[in-house]
Order: C-alpha cells, then sequence, then structure tokens
C-alpha cells in the first residue's frame, strides 16, 4: 500500500479549532489561510490552547480573497466582518518576536469575554502566517499508524482523532513513525514538493479534546513510554515539519513519496 493523503486540517487562527478540508494550496510559504492570525494577551504575548483550552470551542472561517473573518461561538453566536488593521506591533512568538498588526473590529472583545482575560486578535504580517518554526514549518505531517501507536500507549478506550494533534497532514499507508524517514529527503505530496526538517515536539495541546479543549487523554505520558529515548530533534517527537519546494495543491487522496 502506497503512502496516501487521508486527512487535510487548517485553522485560520491559531489556537481555535481545526477543521477539515478535502484541499489546500501549498504556496512558497505553506496555506496563506493557516494559521493567518493569532491572539495575544496584554503583554503582546503570543497565545494559543495550551493556555486556554476553549478556544478550541471556536470555529474561524476566513475568506483570503475577500478579506472577511467569522468566528463562531459555542452558544451560536457569529462575530464576523470584513478585516481591517490596525496598529503595527511587534509580538512575543515563543522565544522570539513576528511582526503583526491587530485586526480592528469585534473579534477581541468577544473573545476576551470567551476566555476571560483580555485579548487581542492580530494578523502575521510574515507570508507563512504564525505558525510555529515559520517558513520551516509551512508543512507539517503524522501517519495514521503514529497515532494510533500513541493511542495504544495512551490506553485509548476509542481512535483518537488526528485534529487533536493539529498537523496540515495525515499519513496513511506507512507504519507508525516511518515518517521520521523522510527527514532530509525532498517528498512529493500531491503537486507539492517539500523538504521536511525536524520532528514536531509534543505539548500539552494534544492532551485536549479537539472540539472542546478539555483536557482527556495523556498523549505525553504516552508518548513518554515509549519515544522518551528517541533520537528526535525536539522531545516527544510525533510527526514532522518542513519548508515548501515546489508550491502546489493537494487533496485527499493524494499519493505522498520521496520526490
Amino acid at each position: 500500500m502506497s503512502a496516501r493523503v487521508v486527512a487535510l486540517s487548517v485553522t485560520p487562527v491559531k489556537g481555535l479549532r481545526v477543521l477539515a478540508r478535502e484541499r489546500v494550496e501549498i504556496g512558497p510559504a505553506g496555506v496563506r489561510e493557516n494559521r493567518r492570525f493569532f491572539l495575544v494577551d496584554a503583554q503582546e504575548r503570543m497565545v494559543n490552547g495550551k493556555r486556554f483550552g476553549s478556544l478550541q470551542a471556536l470555529v474561524a472561517d476566513y475568506d483570503d480573497a475577500e478579506r472577511t473573518l467569522a468566528v463562531s461561538f459555542p452558544d451560536g453566536a457569529v462575530v464576523s466582518g470584513p478585516v481591517e488593521s490596525g496598529r503595527r506591533l511587534a509580538a512575543r512568538f515563543y522565544s522570539t518576536t513576528i511582526a503583526a498588526v491587530e485586526v480592528a473590529g469585534p473579534w477581541s472583545d468577544a473573545l476576551s469575554d470567551h476566555v476571560g482575560e483580555r485579548l487581542r486578535l492580530v494578523e502575521s504580517v510574515a507570508d507563512w502566517g504564525a505558525v510555529d518554526r515559520g517558513r520551516d514549518g509551512a508543512v507539517s505531517l503524522v501517519s495514521s499508524a503514529s497515532i494510533e501507536r500513541v493511542a495504544a500507549a495512551a490506553e485509548a478506550r476509542a481512535p483518537l482523532d488526528s485534529r487533536r494533534f493539529r498537523m496540515l497532514a495525515e499519513v496513511d499507508g506507512i507504519a507508525a513513525h516511518e515518517e521520521d524517514e523522510w527527514l532530509g529527503r525532498p517528498l512529493a505530496i500531491g503537486g507539492a514538493v517539500v523538504t521536511l526538517l525536524g520532528h514536531v515536539g509534543r505539548c500539552a495541546v494534544t492532551k485536549r479534546d479537539p472540539d472542546s479543549g478539555v483536557s482527556d487523554l495523556d498523549t505525553l505520558a504516552a508518548l513518554a513510554s515509549y519515544r522518551r529515548e528517541a533520537e528526535t530533534t525536539e522531545p516527544l517527537g510525533c510527526g514532522v515539519y518542513g519548508a515548501v519546494l515546489q508550491a502546489g495543491t493537494v487533496r485527499l487522496g493524494d499519493a505522498v513519496e520521496p520526490a
């Protein structure tokens, strides 16, 4: 069985629920609509689902051509409108800073009310948006078998939803963690070609249900039980990330193979 894309997931706003897609357009810096926006606190530090799990209960829909954004809340409310830029800022993004602009409109107040703390919605100025690891992390993938291996180690009662791992692509047809062997090699994914650069080290976000954001499974302990000593570029690696060599369209069912 050859490797195939079996799931594609994006979110326009970093930290909000990731959504299934049947196809994505991978540009030179990744998927334009993926993590285009993010949230900062009063100290202009990026915040995500690791700090506010309830963000994953929110669904964002962004039209880049029309420059419109809508955010749906659990109570049925929808906050939407055109995206208009406000003041520029340098946001703290993990251990570095990235340029961003505040998004004028109703979203910051609504998101702040939802989490109970003052947040501001901002848009990344960078062409790669606000994905972790910048252009080097423009694409990410994990195998179905790797997810199943984590589920087995965690003694999960049901199969794990791959959205828990918040990757761009899920690939079937290879063994658990066999994607590790693709590091450093050009890889064709549908019409795109990428180069995989490292492992995605896992954090507490993977413990959370991908729809509610409630912590319900200790995925980190499960990974540590068999991957703690693995030679990975980041601790508790599960899945891989990389940069784009050739832009192209990726659809469900597309082949994945060394280029």
